[in-house]
């Protein structure tokens, strides 16, 4: 408990997150996820600023999982405390100690991100009609429509549709690969899910290779 107390405070942003506390109640008053789950803000920076180690432990369980990551706390803290950005930072650590808690709320998300990193972008603009989101609601009906003819009134830079929406070029996807190494997105993920780490790393050797060919074949292109 008390290493993984040490990893929090040691991180660089700790000190900017939290700078003392009134215990004035604000930010849970304003939290959206108070009002639903058994989260408050307060009780996050009361228990880093008293460094209560058992109970930062306990809290790793399940509280800090409540919260929406909104940031309306830190918008109204008069202290200028982020209990969101402190509570990001104890999600790190529960990742790092491969905390049963942490495995746990991010395995429902492996079918995502495994659609994400095989496939690109899971959703475009002309999938979202009433019939493919009937749990919407009926607020839906207000961006049904020729979506081509919104775009025209509103000119955006691309055009994303169903046909286009999962191409990916080869070296998009190799950069986005590096790019989840070098930041660590990929050793967590061997933390909490090493069967859809095999998968995923499999996939991007291959990606990688691909591109490798790709290049090699413009190389020849070049010199005839």
């Amino acid at each position: 408990m008390q290493q993984i107390f040490d990893d929090i405070r040691g991180d660089f942003r700790y000190d900017h997150e939290l700078n003392g506390c009134l215990n004035c109640g604000i930010c849970t008053a304003t939290c959206p996820s108070a009002q639903f789950y058994d989260y408050s803000p307060r009780e996050i920076v009361q228990l880093l600023w008293t460094e209560n180690v058992e109970q930062i432990y306990d809290a790793m369980q399940e509280k800090i999982w409540a919260c929406a990551q909104c940031m309306t706390c830190a918008a109204r803290c008069p202290f200028k405390n982020s209990p969101g950005g402190l509570v990001a930072i104890m999600r790190e650590v529960a990742i790092k100690h491969e905390m049963q808690s942490a495995k746990d709320v991010l395995r429902p998300f492996g079918r995502v991100m495994l659609k994400l990193i095989t496939t690109g972008n899971q959703l475009s603009p002309d999938m979202i009609q009433p019939d493919h989101f009937p749990d919407w609601g009926p607020n839906i009906q207000k961006v049904e429509g020729d979506l081509r003819i919104l775009r025209k009134a509103i000119p955006v830079k691309t055009l994303q549709t169903v046909e286009t929406a999962w191409e990916v070029s080869l070296k998009t996807s190799v950069e986005m690969y590096t790019i989840w190494e070098m930041t660590g997105v990929l050793k967590s993920l061997e933390l909490m899910d090493e069967n859809l780490f095999d998968v995923i790393e499999d996939f991007i050797d291959e990606k990688r290779e691909d591109y490798e060919d790709w290049l090699e074949e413009q190389e020849e292109e070049d010199d005839e």
